[in-house]
């Protein structure tokens, strides 16, 4: 076992500024937002900050009526927050590697439990997914964010990129999805005979099919984020 005197570790866990970017990693799961202006995050993710900043939860004009009615619908959705003001803020989620994404006019579907921040020039949208027999209806909705900025996503431990091709689509566990390419549409399909092998499901396999051309996110952990009916 390592042991540290107090200045070392001092030294060594301190804050360090290796970047001018908005966002910099200060470790894989932690987020330093170098805020001048407004940021959007999720809600309850901020660990420590300093400065002027002003915490506000996403409002009604925000959100725009069509996803307020997407999350009345589903009964949850991602809680994000407003971040204003000049300051640092250090921001995580359930200690998960942190991944920073630069779109450049593109777009990008992120699972709606995996979205950790955003610059103000990303647009976002919340997408419900349809649904199937077995699942409550608070069960698969995602973000899709486009436009230019950065973009934190989280995933539990290192994520696996997979490509989608014509002649090749990829199915997933939902429940290990993190993000897919803003291209693509899944479909959500059942598989009865693999419903105690791939998934969590009880006598039915739920899993996302990505076909045509493109690219999945998934994590090596399934994630409940949405239950199933018994």
């Amino acid at each position: 076992m390592s042991i540290k005197n107090l200045k070392d570790f001092v030294e060594t866990s301190s804050q360090k500024d290796l970047s001018q970017e908005t966002f910099e990693l200060e470790s894989s799961h932690l987020l330093e937002v170098k805020l001048d202006g407004r940021v959007w995050a999720k809600a309850g993710s901020m660990v420590a900050y300093r400065g002027g900043v002003k915490f506000v939860r996403q409002g009604v004009l925000e959100q725009g009526l069509g996803n307020l009615l997407k999350k009345a619908i589903s009964g949850e959705g991602t809680q994000l927050m407003k971040m204003e003001g000049q300051g640092r803020v250090y921001i995580a989620d359930a200690g998960k590697k942190i991944t920073l994404l630069r779109l450049a006019g593109e777009s990008i579907y992120v699972n709606g439990n995996d979205v950790l921040a955003y610059e103000d020039g990303v647009a976002s949208e919340i997408k419900m997914m349809r649904k199937v027999s077995g699942m409550m209806s608070g069960g698969l909705f995602n973000i899709k964010l486009s436009g230019n900025g950065v973009v934190a996503i989280t995933s539990h431990y290192e994520p696996l990129t997979l490509a989608v091709t014509p002649d090749q689509p990829v199915f997933t566990d939902p429940n290990a999805t993190v993000a897919w390419s803003g291209n693509l549409s899944p479909d959500i399909v059942t598989d009865i005979s693999l419903g105690t092998l791939f998934g969590r499901g009880s006598g039915e396999s739920v899993q996302l099919k990505f076909a045509g051309t493109g690219w999945v996110v998934v994590q090596p952990y399934e994630e409940v984020y949405f239950q199933q009916q018994g």
